[in-house]
This record gives structure tokens, sequence and C-alpha cells, in this order.
């Protein structure tokens, strides 16, 4: 089993990712297990504040370091001494400053013998000596800012569940974008027919040979229009 911790401002936010389509049923499984914290019961302030102006001005607040660090330190003993998980632990910020999230690295994941904690920010980020003292990976889902790491967490989660082994058939897996640095191929179903646009013929031909080479042909057309960095990529493979 494939554990997340989610150390959140914002458990609510959660419950329907929970407890819909594929991430449900992977729990239901038992492959993934999802909890999450609320950083805010570790505040020892008496209005359970866990923002501060930032140290030499600025807009905006920074979350505090301590809060955060004891919410880290009670999911890390959870895992160790409640659940006596035998994997390696890895702390990931969702931050607009980490590497961006892919394919290869959500594959790394999805098979790596890891539990995992992963922490949303909020307003301007988080203080810097948390990231330092738990030698935390800072992961950006994109270059925009949201505003916080809830969505970018459950990308993250969503991206990886989904390759862990046996979450779904792995036919499904074989020829999707970026499995290959090539994106997917045009998709079609019934009607054969809409609004004077047709199914190709070639996809209701049986042969299965020129189809292979059809979509193959469709996914370099679609990927040099798009994303010509993964097509040179691509080429490189060759």
């Amino acid at each position: 089993m494939t554990r997340f911790i989610v150390l959140t401002l914002f458990e609510e936010m959660f419950e329907s990712f929970k407890n819909t389509s594929i991430i449900k049923r992977a729990i239901d499984k038992g492959l993934v297990d999802i909890k999450t914290v609320d950083i805010r019961k570790f505040s020892t302030n008496k209005h359970k504040k866990v923002d501060f102006p930032p140290y030499g001005g600025g807009n905006g607040m920074v979350m505090s370091c301590e809060p955060i660090s004891r919410a880290i330190d009670f999911a890390t003993y959870f895992l160790k001494n409640e659940i006596k998980t035998n994997k390696d632990i890895k702390i990931i910020y969702l931050s607009p400053r980490g590497k961006i999230l892919n394919y290869n690295f959500c594959k790394s994941l999805s098979t790596s013998n890891n539990d995992y904690i992963l922490l949303c920010g909020h307003y301007e980020g988080i203080d810097e000596r948390v990231i330092e003292e738990y030698n935390i990976e800072e992961i950006s889902i994109g270059d925009y800012i949201l505003t916080g790491g809830e969505l970018a967490s459950q990308v993250l989660m969503d991206s990886v569940i989904r390759l862990i082994p046996n979450v779904i058939s792995d036919g499904s897996l074989i020829e999707e974008s970026h499995t290959n640095n090539l994106l997917e191929y045009p998709q079609y179903t019934k009607p054969e027919s809409f609004r004077g646009r047709k199914v190709p013929d070639i996809l209701r031909s049986g042969n299965h040979k020129k189809i292979a080479e059809y979509r193959k042909s469709e996914s370099i057309k679609i990927t040099i229009k798009n994303r010509p960095d993964l097509y040179k990529k691509f080429n490189n493979e060759k």
C-alpha cells in the first residue's frame, strides 16, 4: 500500500477527492491510503494562528515553521509507530518554485518504496527553515500560481495513484500522452458521423497494422504542433 499524509489548512477540500472515481476504487482495493492533517491543530497560538509577516518586510504572510514542523513530526510518528511502515518517508512541498511535475517523476513515485507526506503551503509560502530542516523536495505543477497547495497536491496524488500497479488496467496506460515523449493520438467513438465529421475510415477497417501506423503518425503530428520540445526528445531517443 502507498500512503499519503497531506498537511493542510483546509482538510475539507479532500473529502470529495478521496471519495470519487479511480481514487476511491484504489482506496477501497487497499492499494492507497490518504489521510489529512490540519496544520492549525499544531499551533500554540491561542487563536490557532499559523502565519505571520515576513522578516525583512514585504507583502503577504508566511506560514510559521513551528506548527508545520510539529505536523511533520506527528505524520512521521504516525507512519513509523502507528502504521509501522517499513517504507522510506518522502516529504514533498507543493511550491511554484519547485521542479516541474512530469510523467517520469510520477512514474518513479508510483513504483518507489516510499510513503509520502505532502505539505500544502498558503499565503507567501512557508518559512525556509522547515525546508532545510527536513530536506523537503519542492514540486510545482506548472508555471502559474495557486492560492494554496491543496489542488496541486491532488494533481500530484492523482497522477501518481493511477500509475500504481493494479489501480487501473495496464493496457490503459500503454499509449497515453507522455509515456514515450509523444502526445496521444485522437480518439473517436459512436456515432460514426457528428455534424458532418466522420470517424476516419482507417479506424473502422479492422486492419490493426494500418491503425497502429495511423495512430503513430497522428501522435507525431500533434506532438510537433503542441509540444515540439517533447518531439525533440522523441527524436533523440530513436
